[in-house]
């Protein structure tokens, strides 16, 4: 099988512990795409938090990324959007409301920019872990109706142990019209219905004329399960969660490991 297109996610797959692209995995997907593969990253995060990531592998091409678990996809140079998909904003009160009778903390990302209610612990510590700025815009759900347009992610961040049940009731009030998932330990991540990693993939490579059989796609967590299930090739790294292991049709060695490259070399490189 020829594989024409490589997806991956980037924290805890591409990238190791220190949130770097090895020199190895950098090499493998230059050759990649120098022999005519299109490279993709798909990931949870903003925009702006993951572009430079493109850059550090100083390719040529005006490749997409897909962000925001599949709600946007965005080319790195040019910034032209190919694809948004933000939850309509009656939805998005609805589920700020149900959140806020839950003492959540809740994010809003705008315009690849983040909003919260007001500043606390919880946004102290997605700034020290994410990098960037936010701002405070009091109630959420006024903020939404006045700006006009609807939030691409909803994220709610919890350590109390109760996201489990927070999760259980969203999805039992707007299981029909959003995707739910836990990205990470204490994150609860919304999005529009078709806003996932799989859909999304399959959409862009659908209109680059790519057959699901010719992609590759790695992954770890469970916003990464549909978009390895849909590939021809579904890759878990080693340290992924059990789930992804399991739908995977191969499991490489650990993002710390340079588990993206060993595929590429053998399955694209003929390594």
């Amino acid at each position: 099988m020829r594989y024409r297109m490589i997806a991956t996610d980037l924290d805890d797959t591409l990238l190791d512990e220190k949130s770097k692209i090895s020199a190895r995995n950098k090499d493998a997907i230059r050759r990649a795409v120098h022999a005519g593969v299109r490279f993709v990253i798909a990931t949870g995060r903003m925009f702006k938090t993951s572009v430079n990531y493109l850059k550090d592998l100083e390719l040529d091409e005006d490749s997409p990324l897909i962000n925001y678990h599949g709600a946007l996809v965005k080319k790195a140079k040019s910034r032209e959007i190919i694809l948004h998909r933000p939850i309509e904003i009656d939805i998005a009160t609805a589920v700020i409301a149900e959140a806020e009778r839950k003492d959540c903390h809740i994010s809003l990302f705008v315009g690849d920019e983040l909003f919260i209610r007001e500043e606390n612990e919880y946004s102290r510590y997605y700034q020290a872990m994410a990098h960037i700025g936010l701002q405070a815009v009091g109630d959420l759900g006024v903020f939404l109706k006045g700006n006009g347009t609807g939030p691409t992610k909803i994220s709610i961040i919890r350590w109390d142990g109760t996201l489990d049940h927070i999760e259980s009731g969203l999805r039992e009030s707007f299981g029909n019209k959003l995707s739910i998932l836990q990205s990470r330990p204490y994150f609860l991540e919304i999005t529009d219905q078709k806003a996932t990693k799989g859909q999304t993939l399959g959409w862009l490579a659908e209109k680059e004329g790519i057959k699901a059989e010719e992609v590759i796609a790695f992954g770890d967590g469970h916003n990464d399960l549909d978009m390895v299930v849909y590939a021809g090739l579904g890759v878990a790294v080693a340290n992924a969660r059990p789930e992804v292991i399991k739908a995977a049709d191969l499991v490489t060695s650990s993002n710390n490991d340079d588990g993206v490259a060993e595929v590429i070399e053998r399955y694209v490189l003929g390594g």
